[in-house]
């Protein structure tokens, strides 16, 4: 992409005098009074100008073209912040950059002014976000369907090492770049009853007494990379039908007033409500039907607009359901087809499963959402009507293909024990199930989902997961993406797999020293944002060693704390024990109701005021924990990265994707061989990665088998039993010796995740961190080979497969009536 030629319709005189007026406009105020937020939301409405030309140019054109379109079903989306993605994919970034020099603003300085948009939680909803960036960079005709939570998950503090959760109230200045639009607003139903009608001998099912709220859809640009191209991200906010009743209000019923704005008000609140109990597992569920109902009553609407025949939707409709959050919608397609289109269940069946896909993101077991038969009927009625049905029929097909075998039924059932199986109803009513990474199709093909392959092996596929590069390096590391265009032309922007031409300067030694000379100043730029945070001095010239993702215990955040206590132990016990000087960064948030996860937070922030104030081991290790990790302080930490920590128990990450965020930005992956770890490695080479750990294959084979007992490793391996017994003498908690004593019973009790026993592997790997980072050349080689190697994980070549393989969809170019 030539960006000085995109730059030619760039007005930059014109820009400068309508941020100025924005200001005007907006604040009543001169440019040189307005706050820097003021100014963001005036730089921001000046782009949005610019956007919406395209915006409506691409519908118009999809439009003239009746093209197919995906809607991409998410309860989350991670977009982070909007205004420097924009300007990037707009290609007006450096002009921007220019005309706000010359109205004495720092471009960097009025992005911060946008909080990160809190629509999502970790890995699938910023998955979700690069999909979306790709498939508008591509050309492909999308919608992104999810909820505009008002609060977000929540805004992550840290108050004497815990983890405190706070409302994230990114919405108090409004967001510059929605669009309200209350002209698509549709009806959701909830509770209530079914009744059926019999009208010239066929029945029809009313629903009736049910509370509704309206659904107020509030569009997003999503813009392709210097094409013109904008796609939607549509989320939903919920309304009351009748926001005010005056009648109940004048009999002194005051809630009773405001019952349907309460209603409308809680659907949207947060993002996946705590369901650790009753109300929040139904306000969960309350969620999912809402935007799903809403999404899919209005794909169908739209539809209709240019097309009459209804048997037409799956030629131009797809339904990607992004893991089993939004599986409902195969219902509520259901329910549309025939109570609202008239048609008979063959009909609609038929329709819907081939209109419907499914991703699956998890392997483990617990992570496949099921919902109490009793809720699920009560406040879905007629869904769950349509679920018994498809139920009904799957398992006369499924007894008609095993006669007599119950254990199939049994595993494979829509409605079993009492639930409603959601990844079971996502296969029964899709055309295609996806797996995220090449081990995890596999797994979910042999083990999780087996039988549902064994009786349709056609079914699934595997798209493994990827990265947007104009987020993660082109926006997050312009140092690098400056250097890479300088060797080998901007090409990679649109198409990663060009980064292979780097491999030439390998071994370069110049461009070995400018590589590591970028990651030194990103480096330099990380331990100013920790010195802000965290008020902690760390040395840009120590090893980055990085671990950042959501805390779950399967990501063994906790094996990670303990081998830094180790190394602790090492530097305070053996006065010949030498390491490189090491700074360990962790940044995740746990799940409010997740106990022990909140406790591994406690864990590391103790470490950290022990190791980090102790002078006599004259700073060989500092432990860093940062904040409220997201999407735009990820960016800062990718680049700055040394070592990328990918250490979760084999068998059970799906895929990951800050591995490969990790891995574009130059960082050799430490990992075990899971999820998409198993790719990069392929890519790269094991030699320019470290490799520890049980396998997949043996984890499973303990797990069948058993033969693993913790407490073996413990009575014989000295460095772990000192590492435990500190959990509960006190030495990192003086105060409360027993408050670490639940982590070190799940370790030596049962040790589910395999911590122990990987913990020696895991050492080995990092004693040959040290090793290697102490040979510069070497090291430079690798970091560099790594980015060369990254150009597979670009969410680009995986959108291409979805789109080619699974969605069928076409490019559509877009071009600006001058």
């Amino acid at each position: 992409m030539n960006q000085m030629k995109m730059l030619a319709d760039f007005d930059k005189e014109g820009f400068k005098k309508e941020v100025i007026t924005n200001v005007k406009t907006l604040f009543r105020k001169p440019i040189e009074e307005a706050t820097p937020q003021q100014v963001f939301q005036a730089v921001s409405y000046a782009v949005k100008d610019d956007i919406i030309d395209r915006w409506i140019a691409t519908h118009k054109e999809y439009e003239k073209k009746n093209v197919k379109t995906v809607y991409y079903l998410s309860m989350e989306f991670l977009m982070g912040r909007a205004l420097g993605n924009n300007l990037i994919n707009l290609t007006y970034y450096d002009a921007v950059k220019e005309a706000l020099d010359e109205l004495g603003f720092d471009l960097n300085f009025i992005e911060d002014q946008e909080p990160d948009a809190a629509l999502g939680n970790g890995g699938l909803g910023r998955l979700a976000a690069c999909f979306l960036d790709s498939l508008a960079t591509l050309g492909y005709p999308a919608y992104g369907c999810g909820i505009r939570y008002k609060y977000g998950m929540f805004k992550q503090g840290i108050k004497d090492g815990y983890q405190v959760e706070m409302p994230d109230d990114w919405l108090k200045d409004g967001n510059p770049f929605e669009v309200k639009r209350s002209e698509y607003a549709v009806e959701v139903k909830f509770g209530g009853y079914v009744r059926v009608e019999n009208k010239n001998g066929r029945n029809y099912f009313i629903q009736d007494g049910y509370q509704s709220v309206r659904a107020v859809p509030y569009d997003l640009p999503v813009i392709g990379y210097g094409n013109n191209v904008v796609n939607t991200l549509r989320i939903w906010d919920a309304e009351a039908i009748q926001e005010f009743c005056l009648d109940s209000f004048d009999k002194g019923e005051y809630e009773k007033a405001v019952e349907q704005q309460n209603l409308a008000k809680t659907i949207v609140e947060v993002l996946y409500p705590n369901d650790n109990h009753y109300a929040g597992k139904e306000l969960r569920l309350r969620q999912q039907y809402f935007f799903i109902s809403a999404s899919v009553q209005r794909a169908i609407l739209k539809f209709k607009e240019l097309n009459k025949d209804i048997h037409k939707l799956p030629e131009k409709v797809t339904f990607q359901m992004n893991d089993t959050h939004p599986t409902v919608a195969v219902a509520e397609l259901m329910r549309i087809l025939m109570d609202e289109e008239g048609l008979e269940w063959d009909d609609a069946w038929d329709i819907t499963t081939r209109t419907c896909a499914y991703t699956n993101h998890t392997i483990m077991a617990e992570a496949l959402e099921k919902w109490p038969i009793e809720l699920f009927s009560r406040l879905l009625p007629r869904i769950y009507q349509i679920v018994e049905e498809i139920n009904r029929r799957f398992v006369l097909k499924i007894q008609e293909m095993y006669p007599g075998n119950q254990d199939k039924v049994k595993n494979m059932a829509v409605l079993y024990d009492g639930q409603v199986k959601m990844a079971h109803l996502a296969i029964a009513g899709s055309y295609s199930v996806n797996g995220v990474a090449a081990l995890h199709t596999k797994i979910l093909e042999e083990r999780e989902l087996k039988d549902f392959y064994e009786m349709r092996p056609e079914q699934f596929n595997n798209k493994t997961n990827g990265i947007t590069q104009r987020r993660f390096l082109l926006h997050a590391n312009p140092l690098l993406a400056n250097w890479i265009t300088d060797k080998i032309g901007d090409e990679w922007i649109t198409n990663l797999s060009h980064l292979k031409k780097l491999k030439v300067y390998v071994n370069d030694e110049k461009c070995q020293h400018e590589f590591m000379n970028i990651k030194y100043q990103n480096k330099i730029r990380l331990a100013k944002y920790i010195k802000e945070h965290n008020n902690v001095d760390v040395d840009p010239r120590s090893i980055f060693d990085v671990q950042v993702k959501r805390l779950h215990e399967y990501k063994r955040q906790l094996l990670n704390i303990l081998h830094v206590m180790h190394l602790y132990n090492r530097l305070k016990t053996e006065p010949e024990f030498d390491m490189y000087p090491r700074t360990f960064i962790f940044g995740a948030k746990a799940s409010a109701g997740y106990k022990r996860a909140k406790l591994i937070i406690k864990l590391i922030n103790s470490v950290a005021d022990v190791v980090n104030n102790d002078a006599s081991i004259e700073g060989k290790i500092k432990v860093v924990f940062i904040e409220n990790y997201r999407v735009s302080n990820a960016e800062i930490i990718f680049a700055a990265a040394d070592v990328s920590e990918q250490i979760s128990t084999a068998s059970r990450e799906a895929s990951g994707t800050g591995n490969m965020k990790f891995m574009l930005n130059g960082a050799p992956t430490l990992g075990t061989m899971d999820g998409a770890n198993v790719e990069i490695v392929e890519e790269v080479g094991i030699e320019n990665a470290f490799i520890f750990g049980l396998s997949a294959e043996e984890v499973m084979k303990y797990e069948r088998e058993g033969g693993y007992n913790p407490m073996d490793i413990y009575n014989n391996n000295q460095a772990v039993r000192r590492v435990l017994t500190q959990l509960i003498d006190g030495t990192y908690a003086p105060d409360d010796p027993d408050r670490f004593r639940d982590l070190y019973d799940s370790l030596t009790k049962e040790d589910v995740y395999f911590i122990l026993k990987d913990f020696d592997s895991y050492a080995e790997a990092q004693q040959k961190v040290d090793k290697a980072y102490q040979d510069e050349k070497g090291w430079a080689k690798m970091a560099m080979l790594n980015t060369a190697c990254a150009g597979k994980f670009s969410s680009d070549r995986t959108i291409e497969e979805y789109a080619k393989e699974i969605w069928k969809l076409k490019k559509v170019k877009v071009s600006l009536d001058k």
